[in-house]
Formats: C-alpha cells, structure tokens, sequence
C-alpha cells in the first residue's frame, strides 16, 4: 500500500513540474482575470500570413507578423561549416519552401501564431530524406524585423537534433522595361 501511494504521490509531482512551465508560458482560463467591456477582435491586415481576415470559428488565425511574399537567403545548419539556400514563396493561403542546393521542396503548414512569431510545420514534397533524398520534415519558425525575416528551422532525424538558422530578404520585382511594338521600316517602293 505504501508503494502504491508513494507511486501515486511522485506520479502527481511529475505532473505539476512538467505543466508549470506551460503554466508560467499561458494563462489559463481559471487564471485570467474577467474581462469587462467588449470582446476586442484582433486587427487584421490584407498582408496578414496565410489568411487575409478572420473567418469561421478561428477569427484568431490572422495574427502574427506580415510574411507574405516571395523571400530567399542562406541558412547555417549548426555543426556544419557550410550553409544552403533556402526560398520560401507564401501567400495569404498557401507556403512553399524550395532548397535548390538540396534538390528538395516543402509545404510549410501553419500551426500557430503570436504577435511577434509564426509557427510552421515542414513536410517535404520533393527530396524527402525518407524517400532517398537530403531533406528531412521539420518545424519553422520565422519573424519579421522590418524587410527582413528570421528563420529557425528544427527536426529531430532518428534522436540527432538537427537546427539550422538565417535571415531571409524579400524578393522584390526586377524591373524590365515595357515591350515596345515592332515597327516595320517602310520600303521604298
């Protein structure tokens, strides 16, 4: 009986140890404090990431940094002394990661947002490392400092943890110059 009860005692202690940092990172409904006054929507732009307003039952889903737009850089893997490019090209549905040096693209899928941050899971659909390729599936994380973003991708391959870091600059439109109509030279008839 003693064992059972101290099996139970260390079992609760497990628990409350491994939920107070997720205490200390969220309020929890029972903690915050009530609200008086009207239920403030969040403000929405139409560069908002991956959707454009809030709509159905996640009016939420728009928050996070602006990242729409085709951007490219280097990233620095940790513990290797060269580093690839990557590009993401992200409009407000849909994310894609492309690594010419690795022959791999990715869909980048949306799991969450804050004010500053946006959380992506990584599923390679070309080059994937379980299929014979270089790239394994991941999880990024990208913010937005003025025209530049900040991107942290992670993935545990087979227990090694994998992370790699850069900053991306957004692609802006080169400009060419208008096609000029041929004109034919008049003959001389």
């Amino acid at each position: 009986m003693r064992q059972w009860m101290l099996c139970l005692a260390i079992t609760w202690l497990v628990f409350v140890a491994g939920t107070a940092p997720l205490r200390a990172q969220f309020s929890w409904p029972y903690d915050a404090p009530p609200k008086s006054g009207p239920t403030e929507t969040p403000a929405v732009s139409a560069e908002s990431p991956l959707i454009s307003s809030p709509t159905g039952n996640n009016p939420l889903a728009a928050i996070g940094p602006a990242i729409v737009g085709k951007w490219s850089g280097q990233l620095t893997q940790i513990g290797s002394r060269s580093s690839y490019k990557v590009e993401l090209a992200i409009t407000p549905k849909s994310a894609e990661s492309k690594y010419p040096d690795l022959d791999c693209i990715g869909k980048l899928i949306r799991v969450g947002a804050s004010k500053s941050y946006i959380f992506f899971i990584e599923v390679i659909t070309k080059g994937a490392a379980n299929k014979g390729g270089r790239c394994p599936d991941g999880t990024v994380t990208i913010t937005r400092s003025k025209d530049n973003l900040a991107l942290e991708w992670f993935a545990n391959v087979e227990g090694d943890m994998i992370i790699a870091y850069g900053t991306l600059a957004q692609n802006r439109g080169i400009h060419e110059p208008a096609i000029q109509p041929v004109r034919k030279r008049a003959s001389a008839s």
